[in-house]
């Protein structure tokens, strides 16, 4: 098989190779695989919109059996903002898979991922780092094979026969060039060429016709000032590694978000029920006192005129037993769309009545720990300020590029060839002509017969190095102004700067956020504590207005104004609780514990599936 008809077979392979099946490239030997490898790609599975097995698992005759713990568990296996943030690191994995062949992001942020993210108080805490780093070339890392088979016929009409001896030179050359091409991350490009020439003409000047040329050469580039070194041009690959960090960091936070927005909605509506048990409690009150006074009406004890104010408490009570019960309906809509991948149309799901099994509780005394100690916490435990610090980082690295791109371009070369011709004597051989204008004799013995032969003697004389070229050398290019790079510099270390600014408000906002959750917290148990007192009193209020009413001591306007005092102060009491309860949830986010406080494993959350199985469901009374 000579050079051209293996160049055409390799060819097809590489043209027909990705439009082959999986199933076809799987049984072709695995030679075959490894040329074609670099060719195919990874197909991505598509998004699963199924819920997982532990929403089944929960449900039982039309409702949803819940306790805080598989509130968290659903929202970890089909939350879709957790979902969405899931592709983050892959795709930055492939970023890096793109950094390590010498290309640069696709994402256009040389200089880190952007990760501005809002907290519980509405400020963002992450650093967006500068774009910075992309002025270089970027390097080719990934060897590169180049060919080129041509095959040329041409006619050219000549002005004079003297040099070819015709006056209509006829020529086919057909060439077959390889080479191979590679970057360095110190700064060095090297290329590894095979060529060869085929020439065939009808001149008789020509010692040899058809004639052979082939030349293996080297040549190295090595950059000297602008580019050089790993620091340098390693740099895009150390920050694809850091944004895969952030990444990471991105969906831990995701997650922190989206566990304390489920648990404020879970206690939400662990306080919806609680508020209906309380407008039923006030119905049932009004609808007795109700019908106390109209038995006492048909007697002639009370007069008429009580009966229609008792009538109206009880329209009053139920018409804020609706609203309770409406607001305890949207809640349960709420907290089911964040709790499954297709929201409230999942089957079986849309109609369920959601059952809370947790209560919340307050600890008769609470956990004293010294503001500075949550605020270290905070620092160390919140993923947004490693994130701007990983970023910043970055910015750092990619600075580097910038003020690289600032130095002259010197690079040296050096270029190794290796020559080697082969022909056959020239049959239209044409004796050259004296300074006197006469021919004369021409020996075909006079030709040096060490350039008879095929192909193979020409490559014979390329390995023996018989004909070697070298050549070494310095090209530089010296910007006289320079002022774009210049501008480039100090614009990317202004960034850098508006960058670290920014994490250290974000450093004084991390402090804050822990200073108000504390003061939130401490504000909320004091309320809780008020409100139960009050609570009490009403209830001791109620019990002696009902007792004087039952003596004639009282009247009805003083019983449904005691009764109305109750409902208020249980319903206040039902808030002030809730409150405590987001008020913990809110600490726990602000001080970097929300994972560790419930239990919760980054790893599991990123593959969607927690080991902890589902709660048993209470036996049905």
């Amino acid at each position: 098989m000579n050079a051209k008809q293996l160049t055409s077979l390799l060819c097809s392979l590489l043209i027909l190779s990705p439009a082959m099946p999986a199933q076809a490239r799987s049984g072709i030997s695995s030679w075959f695989n490894n040329i074609t490898e670099p060719y195919s790609w990874k197909e991505v599975a598509p998004i699963n919109l199924g819920n997982s097995s532990r929403l089944d698992q929960l449900l039982r005759a039309g409702k949803l059996y819940l306790s805080l713990q598989d509130a968290i568990a659903l929202a970890l296996e089909n939350n879709l903002d957790i979902e969405l943030q899931r592709y983050g690191p892959r795709i930055s994995e492939a970023e890096f898979q793109r950094a390590n062949a010498g290309s640069l992001s696709r994402i256009g942020s040389a200089g880190g991922v952007s990760a501005a993210t809002t907290g519980g108080s509405g400020s963002q805490l992450a650093v967006v780092a500068p774009q910075t780093g992309q002025t270089l070339q970027a390097l080719s890392l990934d060897p590169a094979f180049t060919g080129t088979t041509s095959w040329a016929h041409q006619t050219t009409p000549q002005t004079s026969p003297f040099v070819t001896g015709t006056s209509s030179l006829v020529a086919q050359r057909t060439i077959a060039n390889y080479g191979i091409t590679k970057s360095f991350l110190s700064g060095t490009t090297a290329t590894v060429g095979f060529n060869n020439t085929l020439n065939s003409q009808n001149s008789g000047r020509n010692d040899f016709n058809p004639s052979k040329n082939v030349n293996a050469n080297l040549n190295v580039t090595q950059k000297l000032l602008e580019g050089f070194g790993m620091a340098v041009n390693k740099r895009n690959i150390r920050i694809s590694r850091n944004n895969i960090k952030v990444s990471e960091l991105l969906f831990q936070q995701q997650v922190i978000v989206t566990v304390s927005a489920i648990i404020s909605l879970y206690w939400d509506l662990v306080s919806a029920n609680e508020d209906v048990r309380v407008k039923q409690q006030a119905l049932a009150l009004n609808q007795k006192l109700y019908d106390d006074n109209k038995k006492q009406v048909e007697i002639g004890t009370l007069a008429p005129i009580e009966i229609i104010r008792a009538e109206a408490e009880v329209a009053r009570s139920q018409q804020d037993l609706t609203i309770s019960e409406t607001n305890l309906l949207q809640q349960e809509t709420v907290l089911k769309n964040a709790l499954s991948r297709t929201g409230v149309s999942s089957p079986g799901l849309a109609d369920a009545r959601i059952i809370p099994t947790d209560k919340i509780s307050m600890p008769d005394t609470e956990a004293v720990e010294p503001i500075q100690d949550l605020v270290g916490k905070a620092v160390a435990g919140r993923p947004e300020l490693e994130q701007s610090r990983i970023n910043l980082e970055s910015a750092k690295l990619g600075l580097k590029g910038t003020k690289s791109a600032l130095l002259p371009t010197v690079d040296a070369f050096v270029n190794l060839q290796q020559n080697g011709l082969g022909g056959s004597l020239n049959s239209q051989l044409i004796p050259p002509v004296t300074p006197g204008g006469a021919f004369t004799t021409r020996n075909p013995n006079n030709i040096d017969s060490y350039f008879l032969g095929g192909y193979s003697n020409a490559l014979s004389q390329v390995f023996r190095r018989n004909f070697p070229d070298y050549s070494a050398g310095v090209t530089m290019t010296i910007p006289l102004r320079n002022r774009a790079a210049q501008s480039d510099v100090v614009r990317d270390q202004l960034t850098l700067r508006q960058s670290e600014v920014r994490f250290q408000q974000s450093l004084n906002q991390v402090r804050v956020e822990v200073q108000n959750a504390l003061i939130s917290l401490q504000q909320a148990r004091a309320r809780y504590q008020t409100s139960v007192k009050n609570r009490v009193l009403q209830e001791q209020t109620l019990d002696a207005e009902q007792k004087k009413y039952a003596l004639g001591a009282s009247t009805i306007f003083f019983v449904i104004q005691a009764q109305r005092d109750l409902t208020a102060a249980q319903a206040s009491e039902v808030s002030a609780l809730s409150t405590y309860a987001r008020a913990r949830t809110e600490l726990e986010r602000a001080t970097g514990q929300t994972l560790g406080a419930n239990n919760i494993q980054i790893d599991e959350a990123m593959k969607g599936s927690v080991s902890r199985p589902a709660s048993a469901i209470p036996a049905i009374q």
